[in-house]
C-alpha cells in the first residue's frame, strides 16, 4: 500500500494543538512538507521543531486569524503568488462555544459559518488550481461525529458542522472528475483540550467531578476510552495518501462506535 507523501506539499489549519498538530506530525513522518497554519505563532513554532526532517522536508508556518478570513485568504494567496501548490489541505477548525441552539444569538452562527464554511471555501479556491496542474489532490476536513448524530449542547456547531458536510460532498462530486478527493472526518471523544473543556463544563452543570463525567462518558463508548488525537491523523494521512485516490465523498467516523449507526 503507497501511503508516501514525499514530495507532497500539505496545509495543515488549526495545527498549533490539538487533532490538528497531530495530523501535521503525521504528514511530516511520511514525507510531506507541512505548513502549519494557526494564529498562534508562539505555539506554531513550538510544533514546527517537532516535525520530522528525515527525508529533508521543508516546513514553515503561516498565521492569520480564522475568524478573519480576509486574513486567511491573504497568508494564503501571498505563498500561492510566490509559486507554492498544497497537494494535501486539511481544514481544522475549533468549534463554536457550547450552548443550547434556542438561545445562539444570530452573530453565532454568523461567526461559526465564517471560521468554518466561508474559510473552506475559500482555500479550496485557492489550492484546486494548483492540484490540477499537479494532477493530486486531497481535501480534509476535519468536523465531529454530530454530522451524523447531533451532540446535546452543542447547538452551533451541530449546525456549523452539517453545513460543512453537505459542502465537501457537493465539493467531492464536482472534483472527482479531475482525480481531486473530498472527505471528512468525524472525531468522536478525543482527549483534547477543547473536550477537557466540555466535560468540565458538563460535570459542573451536573454536579459531578470531571472525572466523573469522563468515567460516565467512556461508558458511552464501546471502546471503553477517549481517542488519541494521533488516531485521527492516521486516518487523515491515509485519505491523503495516493492510496485513497478513489475514495471521495465520505465521512469517515473516527469514534470508538460510538455512533448509534451503520
Amino acid at each position: 500500500m503507497n501511503i508516501a507523501l514525499t514530495g507532497k506539499n500539505a496545509l495543515v489549519c488549526g495545527s498549533s494543538q490539538g487533532m490538528g498538530k497531530a495530523i501535521a506530525l503525521e504528514l511530516a513522518v511520511l514525507g510531506a512538507n507541512v505548513t502549519l497554519f494557526a494564529r498562534n505563532k508562539s505555539r506554531l513554532t513550538a510544533v514546527l521543531h517537532e516535525l520530522d526532517t528525515s527525508q529533508s522536508q521543508k516546513h514553515e508556518i503561516l498565521v492569520a486569524d480564522f475568524f478573519m478570513p480576509d486574513e486567511v485568504k491573504s497568508a494564503v494567496e501571498n505563498k500561492i503568488n510566490e509559486g507554492k501548490i498544497y497537494h494535501i489541505l486539511v481544514n481544522n477548525t475549533g468549534g463554536p462555544p457550547p450552548g443550547l441552539i434556542i438561545d445562539a444569538e444570530a452573530s453565532e452562527f454568523i461567526r461559526g459559518f465564517t471560521a468554518h464554511l466561508i474559510n473552506n471555501q475559500q482555500l479550496a479556491q485557492l489550492l484546486v488550481p494548483g492540484m490540477k496542474k499537479e494532477k493530486y489532490g486531497r481535501i480534509i476536513n476535519v468536523i465531529s461525529t454530530s454530522v451524523k448524530v447531533p451532540i446535546p449542547g452543542l447547538g452551533v456547531s451541530n449546525t456549523i458542522r452539517g453545513a460543512v458536510a453537505s459542502w465537501a460532498k457537493t465539493l467531492s462530486n464536482e472534483l472527482a472528475p479531475l482525480g481531486i478527493t473530498v472527505n471528512n472526518i468525524l472525531p468522536g471523544f478525543t482527549d483534547t483540550a477543547r473536550l477537557d473543556a466540555l466535560f468540565e463544563r458538563k460535570a459542573s452543570e451536573s454536579g459531578m467531578s470531571k472525572a466523573e463525567y469522563a468515567e460516565m462518558a467512556k461508558k458511552e463508548i464501546p471502546a471503553r476510552r477517549l481517542a488519541d488525537p494521533a488516531e485521527t491523523a492516521y486516518a487523515a494521512a491515509f485519505l491523503a495518501s495516493p492510496s485513497a485516490g478513489y475514495i471521495t465523498g465520505i465521512s469517515l467516523p473516527v469514534d470508538g462506535g460510538k455512533i448509534p449507526s451503520l
